[in-house]
């Protein structure tokens, strides 16, 4: 964030929705291909301008109608609607109780800030790369299950340009879901369950579900170094006790034992030995031996209440609900919200994600010799798409747009295929 300065903001957005918003592509992506003539006119959208000023139930009939549009409001935010039963800039002249939120992706909010019980490095807003593991781990566990337990397939996953990630499960059938439904879903994934006076989030009883033993494997790969290394949370005396209160209803530990020099014997344990694997392995086994005989799943639990992501569930069952847009920019930190390659999801650092003012300062450096070849000649002029595709590729932008790309390939390839599908059955008949 060195680089950026929120009161230059007024001055980047003309630059950034004029050259490098990716117009085109944001347009392929909410048309659908055309699934029906009126899909992407009654989509709504809403604007955050300066000065916190919100304006809701925009619609547009064409892209360049929205391009025109953005260009001229230039939104510190760009947040994504439902698509209605009628145009949502018309709202006011349908008859009352007939405009109606028909249809919008399955979406899913992960925000860093409540994931603050169990996270020492940072609170509220702030990240760093010891506690976006949560957002990797969070990844993982999400999209398997979307796709194999639920089967959808056209998952986008996106950096919400400050503290978290955001999905938008794109395929028709999610899209169609009514409340009922993608409340079913949200209950299904989520495991996380009480608010700030709940001690004990997760309870597992036996058999264990499919899904959950799925979602153990994946935080179990993390666990030894994010939980145990990079958050340290058997490593004081005080982030120990948060997790040994934890067992109060799964061993037979009880206040007279507390009293007792097992647990302080546990805690001594935990300061003389500075190897975070075997602190945890000398809590397992106090655990097994002093299991309950109606059975404990007390490791699993403690993996999954510091590990198993936290779901918004408003957001998600709601399909009137906004979101924040992708390619969107965040007003306090600068930063773009870009889609996340899952090829790389390791590898993604939210810290390298460009600023505006670093990808408008791109468009300023010298040419390089293959990209002075492409510029236009003496007397052409280029405009539009073609300038607009040519100046993103030379910023660090670039990736994040080829990996939307991608995304909106394979919906495409999809599309064709049904298409191809419902024909050759009709030719059946």
């Amino acid at each position: 964030m060195s680089d950026y300065d929120p009161a230059s903001l007024p001055d980047l957005l003309p630059l950034y929705y004029r050259r490098l918003f990716p117009f085109s592509q944001y347009y392929r992506w909410l048309n659908y291909g055309g699934v029906t003539k009126s899909y992407f006119q009654n989509r709504e959208f809403s604007f955050t301008l300066k000065d916190d000023v919100y304006v809701r139930y925009q619609s547009f009939s064409t892209q360049s109608e929205l391009e025109k549009e953005i260009q001229k409001m230039n939104p510190y935010k760009i947040d994504i609607g439902a698509v209605y039963s009628h145009r949502p800039n018309q709202h006011n002249t349908v008859k009352s109780g007939s405009f109606q939120a028909l249809e919008k992706e399955l979406v899913f909010d992960i925000d860093m800030t409540d994931y603050d019980d169990v996270r020492s490095c940072c609170s509220a807003a702030d990240i760093c790369s010891k506690c976006w593991t949560l957002m990797t781990i969070a990844i993982r566990i999400l999209d398997r299950a979307l796709r194999e337990d639920f089967g959808f397939r056209h998952l986008l996953w996106v950096y919400s340009g400050r503290r978290g990630v955001h999905c938008w499960v794109c395929d028709a059938s999610a899209r169609k879901l009514p409340v009922a439904a993608r409340s079913a879903v949200c209950e299904y994934l989520s495991l996380v369950k009480g608010g700030e006076d709940t001690v004990k989030k997760v309870q597992l009883t036996d058999p264990i579900h499919p899904f959950i033993k799925e979602s153990l494997a994946v935080v179990e790969h993390y666990f030894s170094r994010y939980a145990l290394g990079e958050q340290d949370i058997l490593g004081s005396k005080e982030s120990a006790g948060r997790v040994l209160a934890l067992l109060q209803d799964d061993i037979l530990l009880n206040q007279c034992d507390l009293e007792q020099n097992q647990w302080k014997e546990l805690l001594l344990y935990f300061q003389s030995e500075s190897n975070a694997g075997k602190r945890w392995e000398r809590l397992k086994a106090l655990v097994n031996q002093k299991r309950s005989k109606r059975g404990s799943h007390a490791e699993k639990e403690i993996m999954l209440q510091y590990c198993y992501p936290r779901l918004d569930v408003n957001v998600s069952k709601g399909v009137n609900h906004l979101l924040k847009s992708p390619f969107s920019v965040h007003p306090k930190t600068g930063r773009i919200s870009v889609p996340i390659d899952l090829r790389e999801l390791d590898r993604f650092d939210p810290f390298d994600v460009p600023t505006i003012s670093c990808i408008c300062e791109e468009l300023d450096r010298p040419l390089r010799p293959e990209e002075e070849l492409q510029e236009p000649r003496d007397g052409e002029r280029e405009v539009g798409e073609k300038r607009r595709i040519r100046d993103y590729k030379r910023t660090s932008l670039a990736k994040y747009i080829r990996a939307f790309d991608l995304f909106l390939d394979g919906m495409e390839r999809s599309r064709k295929g049904e298409l191809l599908r419902k024909s050759d059955l009709q030719n059946d008949f």
